[in-house]
C-alpha cells in the first residue's frame, strides 16, 4: 500500500514546506493539496515549493476542476512542475465542488470532465489535441507521463474512469462501501477492454492516532464534506440502486456552509453521528489503524491518502511513520 497525505491550503508557507518534508521523511509517497483557490491558498505556488522540498514525492491536486481552470492552464503548469521536479507530478481531477459553490457556480458536466482529461494529459505529454475548435500544443514540453486520479462516487464518474484514468479518489475509508465500488470500476474497466486493476483506487479520509473520542471530533467534518457528493448522488440515482450505509446519514442534513468547508468543529458536522465518522475515517490507536487499512486493502486500497488537516498533524505524522507505515508499505490491493 502506498500512502499519501492532503494539505488543506491554510497553513503559511514555512509550515507547508516542513509538513512536506516530515511526510516524506516519515514514508509517505504522496503529496496531495486541496485546490479552492477562494477558500485558501493558491495551490499551484503550494506545489512549487512542495517540489522544491522532496526528493521522490508525487505531487498533485486532491482535486481541481476543469471549469475554475481552464484545461490548458492546468496542463502547461503541471507540464512546468513536471520540469521542476523530474516528471513527479499526477493529476487529481473532478467536476468540482467547493471551488465552484463558493462562486455560486454548479460542477461542470461528466463530458466536460472528461474532454478535460485527454486534453491536459495529451498537452502535458507533448501531443497535439484539437480543443473547442483550435489546435492545441505545448512545444516546450513532451518528456512526461501525467497520471490521472478522477474524484467520483456516482456510476456515470466510475464509467468513465475505467475509460480514461489511472487511479480513482474515493473521499472514504468505509471498507464495505469501497468493495462496492471496486466491483463496478472493475466491471468498467473490463467493458473496454482494460485489465482487471489498471485503474488504482485511492482512499482519501482523515485519520487520527489515539484516543477515539478525540479522534471522532478532530474528523466529524469530513462525512458532512462527502455528504454534499451523497445529496448530489441522491438527487440523479434512485436511492434503491445505491447503499444505505452511504445514503443513510444525510436524511437529517438541513445545509452546508461552504465558508467553513473541511473545517475541525465546524457546525455543518452538527448532523453527523459517532457511527458513520468510525466508518468514513480510520481512528482509535495505531492497531486499530493497522487493522483497517489492511481491511481496505483487502477490499482493492492501492493508496491510503491522510487527510492531514486535524491538529497535530506533525505527530500524525510521526505516529504514521513509526507505526503504520512500514507495517503496510508491502501490502498489495486484493
Amino acid at each position: 500500500m502506498d500512502f499519501g497525505f492532503t494539505l488543506k491550503p491554510e497553513n503559511d508557507l514555512a509550515r507547508t514546506v516542513d509538513l512536506t518534508k516530515r511526510a516524506e521523511a516519515n514514508g509517505f509517497t504522496y503529496g496531495w493539496l486541496f485546490d479552492s483557490h477562494v477558500l485558501w491558498r493558491e495551490a499551484y505556488i503550494l506545489l512549487t515549493l512542495m517540489g522544491q522540498a522532496s526528493q521522490h514525492l508525487r505531487l498533485g491536486t486532491c482535486v481541481t476542476n476543469p471549469a475554475t481552470r481552464e484545461p490548458s492552464v492546468t496542463a502547461s503548469a503541471l507540464a512546468v512542475l513536471d520540469e521542476l521536479t523530474d516528471g513527479r507530478m499526477d493529476l487529481g481531477i473532478g467536476r468540482g465542488d467547493s471551488a465552484r459553490r463558493v462562486l455560486g457556480k454548479p460542477p461542470t458536466t461528466m463530458e466536460t470532465l472528461e474532454e478535460a482529461i485527454t486534453v491536459i494529459r495529451d498537452l502535458v505529454e507533448g501531443r497535439s489535441v484539437t480543443f473547442e475548435g483550435t489546435d492545441l500544443q505545448l512545444p516546450w514540453t513532451g518528456r512526461w507521463h501525467l497520471p490521472v486520479w478522477v474524484a467520483g462516487y456516482g456510476p456515470m464518474a466510475i464509467a468513465m474512469t475505467g475509460r480514461v484514468a489511472d487511479g480513482l479518489i474515493l473521499q472514504l475509508a468505509d471498507p464495505d462501501l469501497i468493495r462496492w465500488f471496486a466491483g463496478q470500476l472493475r466491471e468498467a474497466e473490463a467493458a473496454v477492454g482494460r485489465e482487471a486493476g489498471s485503474v488504482k483506487i485511492q482512499a482519501a479520509a482523515p485519520a487520527h492516532v489515539g484516543p477515539r473520542e478525540l479522534g471522532r471530533e478532530r474528523t466529524r467534518w469530513f462525512p458532512a464534506l462527502v455528504s454534499n457528493h451523497v445529496v448530489d448522488l441522491v438527487n440523479k440515482y434512485p436511492r434503491e440502486q445505491l447503499p444505505e450505509s452511504l445514503t443513510g446519514y444525510v436524511t437529517d442534513r438541513t445545509g452546508y456552509d461552504y465558508h467553513h468547508h473541511a473545517e475541525v468543529g465546524s457546525s455543518n458536522a452538527a448532523f453527523v453521528g459517532d457511527d458513520v465518522t468510525d466508518r468514513f475515517c480510520v481512528l482509535g490507536e495505531a492497531a486499530e489503524h493497522v487493522d483497517k487499512l489492511h481491511a481496505l486493502a483487502d477490499a482493492g486500497v492501492d493508496q491510503f491518502n491522510v487527510y492531514l488537516m486535524n491538529g497535530d498533524e506533525e505527530a500524525q505524522l510521526e505516529a504514521y511513520g513509526r507505526e503504520i507505515v512500514p507495517l503496510l508499505r508491502g501490502v498489495a490491493a486484493q
